[in-house]
């Protein structure tokens, strides 16, 4: 007798009503309400742009999985289905479709798919009330490009149809390969060979040693993607004590817990380190496992200062002991790591914020390490930021170094001066009242430069704009940047990864020398230029928020 997925099948041609007129050109993917998503032909109609627009769909292989929140497992069965109506070879999901951001884009690179598709809203709420989100990522494991999801944009805007294979639903809680019409569904342990790359960047044995050292270690998977990674990297493969992972099991609502990495949303790791003073380490993981929070006993470490850190001791780390090609960093994150690449005489390129804009230097070789502020780190190793990769760059660092947290960032600061540095997010802003907001503000910058800014000269004022190095493409309007003559930066954006409103973000940078007051807190070293860019931007006044919503 036929199993259900060797029974007949039938493609059927759905037509369709979904819009997508809200949708952004240009963005890698699809991140709304889950409400959103449960609309008739939503989910469908998507994917059916993304299996027309991708290139070499028929007889290809696909990556596809997500972090587990909410209508993951769902959606992994629409995707089969239109898949195999469009004559893909094969799909190459994981157990119960639990696959980490990085992890999927090691698989692409390693199976030499046409691309991927994550389920995932990053660091969003999940379950019935949260957000859903669904990411394309090309054949070099990285974010897809601009000009393919222009593609896939125009696509929906044209789209009345979309073709599926009815089917029962294909089982993928156990490995194996299975049939959905002429196309194969391969189920594969999404761990594995995640980790297997990370045991060809680090010595495991000298960080086993570190955590046999009267070393304490806690890692917050914040009931996410990374959970089962982190239980098989730090406590089967590493020997750190059973519990050293906390919040480890993937919940369609995250616990009820917001995924996002910092001070604010895993506050009870904050306390453990900040406040009690309890452990060693202390690191944290987003939805999709791509980024990363950095603590030690007493001490924060700001993912700007991280980047520069892992830069200046990435020849502690065997995967770059031979030295690294250059860094990029996004243009909102600190510029604490130009000081290390000019110091190691190495290149060190700005870039628009997203990390696809990091992928034609990663792929040109020109550079080896890249970050930005908002929590995300990576390599070479892979096309997307990596939160354990970072998790295991800094164990690494301390395990060869045999300082704390506290005393790598006193010397590190000793070294190159410190780069004072905080971001303020207004969130749930009216959309109308963040984009007047912005647009006055940019009107108001030519009339800045030559005067006056908290206690310096305005030297530039400008909407930052790139020119990629390597495919002369131009990427305009990337944000508002007011730099001053003592280095002082601060950047106003408007992101768009929430789905209710508006998230305007204020980046606010000092640097100050060696020799200089060092051991400030950092929202005490920025006062000046809060209460200035609060006062021009009239952030208070417009928003009605007194404080912002989240402070890193």
């Amino acid at each position: 007798m036929k199993t259900p997925e060797e029974a007949t099948t039938l493609q059927r041609t759905v037509k369709l009503k979904a819009s997508f007129e809200d949708q952004k050109p240009g963005t890698s993917g699809l991140r709304k309400s889950i409400c959103k998503f449960s609309e008739p032909h939503y989910l469908e109609s998507f994917i059916e742009a993304i299996f027309q627009t991708l290139p070499n769909v028929k007889g290809g292989t696909l990556v596809l999985g997500g972090d587990g929140r909410y209508g993951n497992e769902k959606a992994i069965q629409t995707i089969l289905k239109i898949g195999a109506a469009h004559n893909l070879d094969r799909i190459i999901t994981t157990t119960n479709g639990i696959l980490s951001t990085p992890a999927a884009s090691n698989l692409i690179r390693n199976r030499k798919a046409i691309g991927g598709i994550i389920l995932s809203a990053s660091h969003n709420p999940g379950g019935p009330d949260g957000d859903f989100g669904v990411k394309v990522n090309g054949a070099n494991g990285g974010p897809a490009s601009e000009s393919l999801t222009n593609s896939i944009y125009s696509c929906t805007k044209e789209l009345n149809e979309y073709i599926f294979l009815e089917s029962p639903n294909v089982s993928i809680n156990a490995q194996g390969e299975k049939p959905l019409g002429g196309m194969i569904v391969e189920v594969i342990d999404g761990v594995e060979d995640y980790v297997m790359l990370m045991k060809k960047l680090f010595n495991f044995e000298s960080i086993k040693q570190l955590l046999n050292d009267d070393f304490t270690l806690i890692f917050d998977a914040m009931n996410a993607v990374t959970g089962p990674y982190a239980h098989r990297l730090l406590e089967q493969l590493l020997k750190a004590p059973q519990g050293t992972v906390i919040n480890g099991l993937p919940l369609e609502d995250f616990g009820g817990c917001h995924p996002d990495p910092n001070l604010t949303y895993a506050s009870g790791l904050a306390e453990l380190l900040l406040k009690k003073k309890k452990y060693s380490f202390g690191a944290a993981c987003d939805g999709d496992g791509d980024r990363n929070m950095i603590l030690g006993k007493g001490c924060f470490v700001n993912p700007s200062d991280s980047l520069a850190v892992i830069t200046a001791n990435a020849h502690f780390i065997p995967g770059y002991a031979n030295g690294i090609k250059g860094v990029a960093r996004s243009m909102p994150t600190s510029s604490a790591v130009d000081a290390v690449a000019k110091d190691l005489g190495i290149n060190c390129f700005e870039t628009p914020t997203g990390w696809k804009f990091f992928g034609n230097l990663l792929d040109a070789n020109m550079i080896t390490l890249c970050g930005e502020e908002s929590f995300g780190t990576g390599s070479n190793h892979v096309r997307e930021k990596d939160g354990l990769w970072a998790v295991l760059c800094w164990l690494q660092i301390l395990s060869k170094r045999r300082l704390s947290v506290a005393e790598i960032m006193k010397d590190h600061w000793q070294k190159y001066g410190r780069h004072y540095y905080s971001r303020h997010d207004y969130e749930g802003v009216e959309s109308n009242v963040a984009i007047a907001l912005f647009d006055r503000l940019e009107k108001l910058l030519p009339t800045l430069i030559g005067n006056q800014f908290a206690g310096s000269i305005v030297k530039i004022a400008d909407n930052f704009a790139y020119t990629d190095p390597i495919d002369k493409s131009v990427s305009k309007n990337q944000g508002l940047r007011i730099i001053l003559e003592d280095n002082s930066r601060l950047i106003i954006r408007m992101s768009g990864t929430g789905t209710k409103g508006a998230t305007l973000r204020v980046y606010l940078e000092s640097y100050v020398a060696t020799g200089g007051r060092l051991d400030l807190d950092p929202q005490e070293a920025l006062k000046p230029l809060i209460n200035e860019i609060n006062s021009l931007a009239e952030i208070e006044e417009r928003t009605g928020m007194k404080k912002p919503t989240v402070i890193t």
